[in-house]
């Protein structure tokens, strides 16, 4: 009976144990429903105040700023070559010497033939003072004085014309010297010393390009035009040169020209540009991504665009406060370009936005700030979007 009775108590305690227990899981579980939800985590990033730069980005191609095909402008045999392939030359080097004896025996001869008409006139004006004697006396006609006279207008004639002989043979001489005209980089040579060129060939023997000063024509759309002119009209704008990925600047020079016309296929109209190229980062023919600086923005107050989000009242962000409780503020952009926007009202430097995570949002609730993604931080140089300039709702 003791042992019976000592079971039975046994059981008992057991029950009341387990009861207890389901008790205090299930007040947990109560206390549990009843407590704050958990923060959501977002990404954050915050509004800043700034001097905000806004490009007008177009594709561009790199021309020499001058191109001369050097080409015979007689015939001869070269006797020199005075340069090397891929050399920088001055305007007034002598590059190449075609064999000039031939023109110095032309101009010789053009000399002497007007040694030997000036001597016929010298003795036709003396015959003249002879007969004009001769004709006071009665001796000769008028008719054979008068024809002695008009023989001075032949003979000066003939000089005149020996004098541009010479002058022809000279300048063949010159033709013989070819000359740098500009300042440049010398391209590959065709030609080689004892080849006999011709002027009726149209070969050019080498070309020279100018680096120094380099072009870049580039285009924009028609619709950009305005606001560039408007700027050209204030100073000069700054034009910078970035490689084939948009990626690493090449140089800066600045905006020359708008073309005088639009091409009407595809609404754009050229622009030029002008670098110094100091090292020859730039090369003719090379293709080239152009960031034109139309305007600088001072104090400007920007933010991701990652942050933005439209609804059927506008454009507005998710604002995060001291308490990390989510707020929806309507906002008016001002200008978007790459990765960053410049708002016009609707927040105010220092402000928290939300750049990720925002489908999770609802307003009210808290949240865990995480640091923004890479992709939604503002953009960063050298990757500079097409500027949009205007308010938008």
């Amino acid at each position: 009976m003791k042992k019976q009775g000592a079971l039975a108590l046994g059981l008992v305690l057991l029950i009341s144990s387990v009861l207890a227990g389901c008790n205090a899981g299930g007040r947990q579980k109560s206390a549990r429903a009843s407590g704050p939800p958990p923060s959501i985590p977002v990404g954050v990033a915050t509004v800043r105040q700034r001097d905000f730069d806004v490009y007008l980005t177009g594709l561009g191609s790199v021309q020499a700023f001058n191109t001369v095909s050097l080409k015979t402008r007689i015939d001869g045999q070269i006797m020199q070559v005075n340069f090397r392939e891929g050399q920088e030359v001055k305007a007034g080097d002598l590059l190449i010497l075609i064999d000039p004896r031939p023109y110095q025996v032309a101009l010789q001869q053009a000399e002497a033939q007007l040694q030997k008409d000036q001597a016929q006139l010298v003795n036709a004006k003396a015959q003249y003072e002879r007969n004009k004697v001769l004709y006071e006396q009665g001796v000769i006609a008028k008719q054979d004085l008068d024809t002695l006279e008009a023989s001075f207008g032949t003979y000066e004639g003939t000089i005149a014309a020996d004098k541009a002989a010479i002058d022809n043979a000279k300048l063949n001489l010159t033709y013989c010297s070819i000359r740098s005209p500009i300042n440049g980089r010398v391209g590959l040579r065709q030609v080689d010393p004892g080849n006999y060129v011709t002027a009726a060939s149209g070969t050019a023997m080498l070309v020279i390009t100018q680096l120094h000063p380099i072009a870049v024509i580039f285009t924009l759309p028609e619709d950009q035009l305005q606001q560039v002119a408007a700027q050209m009209r204030k100073g000069t704008l700054t034009v910078d040169a970035y490689s084939r990925d948009d990626l690493n600047k090449l140089a800066t020079g600045t905006l020359l020209t708008i073309d005088n016309q639009i091409d009407q296929t595809t609404g754009t109209a050229r622009l030029k540009s002008i670098f110094d190229n100091p090292e020859n980062t730039l090369w003719p023919n090379q293709f080239v991504n152009v960031h034109l600086l139309l305007q600088k923005l001072h104090n400007s107050i920007t933010m991701p665009a990652a942050a933005l989000q439209r609804g059927p009242n506008g454009t507005f962000v998710y604002g995060v406060d001291s308490n990390n409780t989510v707020q929806m503020k309507p906002v008016q952009v001002a200008l978007t370009q790459g990765n960053t926007v410049v708002v016009a009202s609707g927040v105010q430097p220092g402000d928290r936005v939300v750049t990720d995570g925002q489908e999770k949002l609802q307003v009210g609730m808290r949240v865990s700030p995480q640091a923004p993604a890479r992709n939604a931080s503002e953009g960063q140089p050298g990757q500079q979007s097409q500027g949009t300039i205007g308010s938008q709702s």
